[in-house]
């Protein structure tokens, strides 16, 4: 059985017998077939961050405290890494896929083929990140509820061939409530999260190399408004492609973004390093929590 919604499989590459993953440094041939069964069959959980360092520190993490027998050196990466590193820990793929939604939007579709050759079932997508919260103090665990575009519409647009694409972005309920539910005293919130193009002025802020067109009175009103009117608690990058690309594909997706900072305060991220990792280490926290009650561990 395949992992992707019949009506949304792409049968003229998932069937065919060669097919190079070229971004994950991975191949599927009729000789490889086998061996990617064998290394990546039993994933159940893809969770997914911007940067390696992120990749291996929640898989390092997952296989501590779920108790996976890792290696003598630690989780190690598998395929090239120039573009990402992918580490794979027992049922858990943790993989980076970068900033933005068209650098995430690559990582998607490899990783999805990959399962799909690996004849891999049940698969749950959930992407952790950072993220400006919006009325919500930094090291809040934002869970999503729906991802909004900029023009705070739940819907992602696409542009293939020249012509304009629109896909829903609604996220899997129960799949954010059970996360909720694994939250075990951290901070943590269901609010709808809005996906920009970029961290500066597709954000409102005014600290960026340009002049923005708009004023401080404009940025403060806009923030009050998403808050208030869109039920919006944080800002991130990727969140509507990955939204669109999980309905489409027939796979329950979650985002669990922590905040850094309450952007209804300022634009500046000033926490300490500190504070950031233990930030960064709630929403692990959050995720590893609701793997351990699916595992029964």
């Amino acid at each position: 059985m395949s992992m992707i919604k019949i009506e949304a499989r792409n049968n003229e590459f998932l069937d065919s017998d060669e097919d190079s993953l070229y971004h994950l440094g991975l191949k599927k041939t009729p000789q490889r077939l086998h061996q990617l069964q064998e290394m990546f069959g039993g994933v159940k959980y893809v969770c997914m961050g911007g940067s390696p360092e992120r990749a291996m520190t929640f898989g390092n993490k997952a296989a501590v405290e779920l108790g996976i027998p890792k290696s003598e050196g630690g989780i190690q990466a598998i395929g090239k890494t120039e573009r990402c590193h992918m580490f794979v820990v027992g049922p858990i793929l943790s993989i980076s896929h970068g900033m933005g939604m068209p650098s995430l939007s690559i990582f998607l579709h490899e990783v999805t083929k990959l399962l799909d050759y690996s004849g891999c079932t049940d698969v749950k997508f959930i992407r952790i990140g950072t993220s400006g919260g919006v009325g919500v103090e930094g090291g809040t665990v934002v869970i999503t509820e729906n991802a909004i575009n900029a023009k705070l519409e739940p819907t992602h647009t696409k542009t293939m061939l020249g012509e304009d694409h629109t896909f829903p972005t609604q996220l899997n309920g129960p799949l954010a409530l059970d996360l909720l539910a694994a939250s075990e005293g951290i901070e943590t919130v269901i609010g709808n999260t809005m996906g920009t193009d970029d961290f500066y002025e597709g954000q409102g802020r005014r600290d960026g190399a340009l002049k923005p067109p708009y004023s401080i009175q404009d940025r403060m009103e806009f923030l009050q408004k998403i808050h208030d009117q869109a039920g919006v608690r944080n800002i991130e990058m990727e969140s509507t492609e990955f939204a669109a690309f999980c309905n489409r594909a027939g796979i329950p997706g979650a985002i669990v973004c922590v905040a850094l900072l309450n952007r209804l305060k300022g634009d500046q991220v000033e926490a300490s390093p500190e504070q950031l990792t233990q930030y960064s280490d709630n929403a692990q926290t959050v995720v590893i929590n609701f793997i351990r009650k699916h595992l029964g561990r």
